[in-house]
């Protein structure tokens, strides 16, 4: 059985946690990265870059994070921003580490994704609920991605949810979302990921622990399904 939890009860399981100074995003990220890195490693992506999709958030500092992690070991990775401002301790670890981090340009990305392994998409996350439906520069970013994702085959893998997504209910309110091949969610899967349209989106889900089960243990989930 796979249980689906809303955005406001995984971020009350996480409260004890961030109160307690536990690292839960470079926990995250460390996760995150591992995902990538076996990706990457199983011989069918493309030889190339791994080009992170960034967004000002949690997310983004995620991608960040890992992408740091992975550059230090000698991957080549490329950060493309979805604004002018992004995760500044991800950002100060990914440039200590190597990552080389583009302008917020649709053009850009599409120039790197031309020669990517696989892309991080970590624009937005569960904070966006009320209106996840991607604006701006972050739309642009997608859209000039979508096209050439789906002409070369290189396999995405989603920051906690596709951006775009809305993580309770599973409502796209705009196409313009990338489809993952893999999306890692933390802590709990969000709702949505479990519910159409949203899940056609997700590809394979997998769920990275970070200790909350004591405190989802008192929640009821928004949604049960069998595995």
């Amino acid at each position: 059985m796979a249980a689906g939890y809303s955005a406001a009860q995984v971020r009350a399981a996480e409260a004890p946690h961030l109160a307690a100074g536990e690292p839960l995003m470079r926990r995250a990220a460390a996760a995150l990265a591992a995902t990538v890195r076996r990706s990457i490693g199983e011989g069918d992506a493309p030889t190339g870059p791994v080009v992170l999709l960034i967004g000002s958030g949690d997310n983004g500092g995620d991608a960040l994070f890992a992408g740091a992690e992975l550059a230090a070991e000698g991957v080549r990775v490329v950060a493309v921003p979805a604004s002018e401002r992004h995760h500044v301790g991800g950002g100060e670890a990914a440039q200590l580490a190597g990552v080389h981090l583009l302008d917020a340009d649709p053009d850009a990305a599409a120039d790197a994704l031309e020669t990517a392994a696989l892309v991080v998409d970590g624009i937005l996350g569960t904070g966006t609920s009320r209106s996840p439906a991607l604006r701006g520069p972050a739309r642009a970013l997608v859209a000039a991605a979508i096209p050439v994702v789906a002409r070369r085959g290189i396999p995405v893998v989603a920051v906690d949810l596709p951006s775009g997504i809305q993580p309770d209910d599973g409502s796209v309110p705009d196409p313009t979302v990338l489809p993952a091949t893999i999306t890692v969610t933390f802590g709990a899967v969000k709702a949505g990921l479990l519910l159409e349209p949203a899940a056609a989106y997700a590809g394979r889900v997998e769920l990275v622990d970070l200790g909350l089960g004591p405190q989802l243990a008192g929640m009821t989930p928004l949604i049960v399904t069998a595995d």
